[in-house]
């Protein structure tokens, strides 16, 4: 099995790259030139290192970058300065999520991927009815009309949720929603659940970055697991 990594070069990027080689699978990563990445990653035959934007890559090259991939996980994000976050390109998510889907379908070929995608607690599931507060509601909308990344990561969601669908032949899906991120060095016991179980506004929980990379290398490689959360939006806290 072989994995494609966005957003490789980010700290839970890299959590994850680290656990999939250490289970034996080989890994591409597509990084920014100019992403710090690990020297030991340059001399480790099991990861294939692409360098160059996502956001200038065209259709058909992703489609030969999958070509031998089997599962594909996206742990982009917007970098937390100022220009990570208001300048362009302010739909970096979403633009590749759907770059990624289109590369996907000129596929010929019977096979069908896993997409692994690390999106935010303060995203609803809208498949579903989750409750959520009017003061929630509030804050989130100003959230969304303020902050570019979060309008960006709910229209990735709503991309492999309305346009790729729950009965694709080409692509699978998870959406894993982690709440507020800590950095933590081991892996630690955590909780799954289909949907919130706390305000992620005014009663966040906590997920540490490991923890989520974790979860996304398991259900690359469980496929029992893969089978019950394939299709939802599970979230994901560290257990208190």
């Amino acid at each position: 099995m072989k994995t494609l990594i966005v957003g490789a070069s980010g700290a839970t990027g890299k959590h994850l790259v680290e656990q999939l080689i250490s289970a034996k699978k080989e890994v591409k990563i597509i990084v920014r030139p100019t992403s710090p990445i690990p020297k030991s990653w340059y001399q480790n035959e099991q990861i294939h290192i692409i360098q160059e934007n996502i956001s200038e890559m065209e259709v058909t090259e992703m489609d030969k970058i999958l070509s031998d991939c089997d599962a594909i996980a996206s742990c982009l994000g917007h970098n937390l300065t100022l220009k990570g976050i208001f300048g362009k390109p302010r739909k970096l998510v979403a633009n590749a999520v759907q770059l990624i889907c289109e590369a996907i379908s000129l596929d010929n070929s019977d096979k069908e991927l896993k997409f692994v995608f690390m999106n935010t607690v303060g995203n609803q599931n809208r498949n579903v009815n989750e409750p959520i507060s009017t003061a929630d509601k509030i804050v989130l909308a100003f959230v969304r009309f303020l902050i570019p990344p979060q309008a960006d990561n709910e229209k990735a969601s709503e991309y492999l949720r309305l346009q790729v669908g729950q009965v694709n032949p080409k692509i699978e899906w998870v959406i894993v929603r982690p709440d507020a991120l800590i950095n933590e060095n081991q892996v630690t016991e955590y909780s799954l659940h289909y949907s919130p179980i706390r305000s992620a506004i005014f009663n966040p929980g906590k997920t540490s970055r490991i923890n989520v990379a974790h979860f996304m290398s398991q259900l690359i490689l469980d496929d029992e697991l893969w089978e019950e959360w394939k299709g939802l939006m599970p979230v994901i806290y560290n257990d208190e």
